[in-house]
């Protein structure tokens, strides 16, 4: 299992309609991610930073990725959410979203 954490700024103007759409994600979306093994996403907001958290269970992430990234429902969720989103200078695997480095981790009991 991979664990991917990601950030990107949330444009202040467009918080409110942000964090609506959020609050019901397109069921397509969620079905695209799920298709490519991810779980356990999890979005946190801070001021007007967010902060991005999934578990890959796949054997071919990039493969995983390029699915969703060709999706239907889900370019039309970007078309969407991308507005509302100022990337950092540096991105990584999740498009727009910036790569942050794993520097420690807790595992549960008698897990690597």
């Amino acid at each position: 299992m991979k664990r991917v954490a990601q950030t990107i700024r949330l444009r202040p103007e467009h918080r409110e309609p942000y964090l609506r759409l959020h609050s019901a994600v397109w069921p397509g979306v969620e079905a695209a991610l799920r298709a490519a093994n991810i779980r356990n996403y999890s979005i946190f907001l801070r001021e007007d930073t967010l902060f991005g958290y999934f578990e890959y269970h796949g054997d071919d992430f990039e493969a995983d990725m390029a699915a969703i990234g060709a999706d239907a429902a889900t370019q039309a969720w970007w078309k969407v959410t991308g507005p509302c989103q100022e990337p950092w200078a540096d991105t990584g695997a999740g498009g727009s979203w910036s790569d942050l480095t794993e520097i420690w981790h807790l595992s549960d009991p008698g897990t690597p």
